[in-house]
């Protein structure tokens, strides 16, 4: 059976199914959950080591399985988004390598795991918690509203990513129910925003010529207005980061915790110093584990956060 692919957007490729090997084709429905990038989801976590729970294993086995949930609800919004952006996909440079972009994949059988997976979010989540229920149930929409128009409305697009990290450390809190503070919840969503407007400006970069014909919200923005954007919101996170550290009342008294600070400005510095120097920040969550300055700041603060709550606070 023969499958054509990209008749719209100008490219026609022909694929040959039965020359896809079954291995081929689960490999590249394995790659089309993003599994790479279930890391974001450990925003569930945030709740649980900043309101002291860290050492309490009643509450580290409910956050992994919430951790498991987000996973399986990100995963089929992934494969939705990839059936959708098929077409576009095969004129990018590297997206064009996606499973179901080169037709390694089929749409039916991508669609058909991605129901599955919401399915498998929710009976499992429902398991949890029924407030872990609502917010999977909540985060899916929003991003499908993402997938299906919001992505392509101006400045809305990044700020629907960002809520979803905010929905992802909502979730991590109402699971093991602790309260967090409101400026770790504003930090959370400057810092996924920062990285969203970065993403967007490399891909502006990368695809100087007929940005918009690869994804259409990019003929909305300009690489001048996506800098002022990062320095607007770069200053912001470490403002909201600051007055988190000798704002929020379980943290300890002798405001220790503002020491912290020099690693989040390291860190923001350093992915801005990626963005705009290295011509790097489309993947964020590889740039994270493939840049060692980055990786270090971020192990180093996590580390500094735990020994300064735990530890120094006794």
């Amino acid at each position: 059976m023969e499958l054509t692919v990209g008749t719209d957007y100008s490219s026609t490729e022909t694929v040959t199914r039965s020359a896809v090997s079954i291995p081929a084709q689960a490999a590249g429905l394995l790659k089309s959950m993003r599994p790479r990038q279930w890391i974001k989801n450990g925003v569930v976590f945030f709740g649980l080591i900043f309101a002291l729970k860290l050492t309490g294993l009643g509450a580290v086995a409910p956050l992994l399985s919430g951790f498991l949930t987000f996973a399986l609800a990100s995963s089929p919004v992934d494969l939705v988004n990839d059936i959708v952006d098929a077409g576009r996909d095969r004129l990018h440079p590297t997206k064009k390598f996606r499973p179901i972009a080169s037709g390694t994949v089929g749409t039916l059988p991508a669609g058909i795991l991605a129901g599955v997976l919401f399915l498998a979010a929710i009976l499992g989540s429902s398991a949890i918690s029924g407030p872990l229920t609502e917010t999977v149930i909540v985060y899916s929409a929003l991003m499908l509203a993402y997938t299906f128009g919001l992505k392509n409305i101006v400045l809305v697009d990044v700020f629907v990513i960002s809520a979803g990290f905010v929905i992802r450390a909502v979730a991590g809190a109402l699971i093991i129910d602790v309260p967090v503070s409101p400026w770790l919840y504003v930090f959370t969503a400057l810092g996924s925003l920062f990285i969203a407007v970065g993403k967007r400006r490399q891909e502006l970069v990368v695809l100087e010529e007929n940005p918009s014909q690869h994804r259409r919200i990019l003929g909305e923005y300009s690489v001048s207005l996506l800098d002022q954007l990062l320095t607007v919101i770069m200053t912001s996170t470490v403002m909201a980061y600051s007055l988190y550290t000798f704002t929020a009342e379980n943290l300890p008294a002798d405001y220790s915790m503002m020491l912290t600070i020099p690693l989040v400005l390291y860190g923001l510095f350093r992915y801005s110093y990626l963005i705009h120097i290295r011509g790097q920040g489309g993947s964020p969550d590889e740039l994270l584990f493939r840049d060692k300055p980055l990786l270090s700041s971020v192990v180093l603060w996590a580390a500094s956060v735990i020994a300064i709550l735990y530890v120094a606070s006794g």
